[in-house]
């Protein structure tokens, strides 16, 4: 499930980009959006729903780290304490399920 939010974090921030780079930019985007609905698709076969939702979750923490490395936004004020809150659950939900 962290593969397939890379993979559609991957796609959004290709079509952010197409608006300059062009059309190529944003077909390609649409591919990595399309590879990591079919790893969803395949986790969710082989995972609880309980504990895969939430990991869909790490999309915001995968779109922070982006947006500071990438776009160069700024990363500050509660973004950080909310991310590790988002984390922080991630690993919480997936350890619990781990009997």
């Amino acid at each position: 499930m962290l593969l397939a939010s890379a993979c559609a974090c991957t796609g959004q921030t290709l079509w952010k980009l197409s608006a300059s780079q062009g059309l190529l930019t944003a077909i390609l985007g649409f591919g990595f959006y399309g590879v990591g609905a079919l790893f969803m698709i395949i986790a969710y076969r082989y995972g609880s729903v309980m504990v895969l939702q939430p990991v869909m979750s790490m999309n915001y923490v995968i779109s922070l780290v982006i947006g500071a490395l990438v776009f160069h936004e700024s990363v500050g004020g509660w973004k950080i304490p909310a991310v590790l809150l988002i984390i922080l659950g991630v690993v919480l939900i997936g350890a619990g399920e781990s009997k």
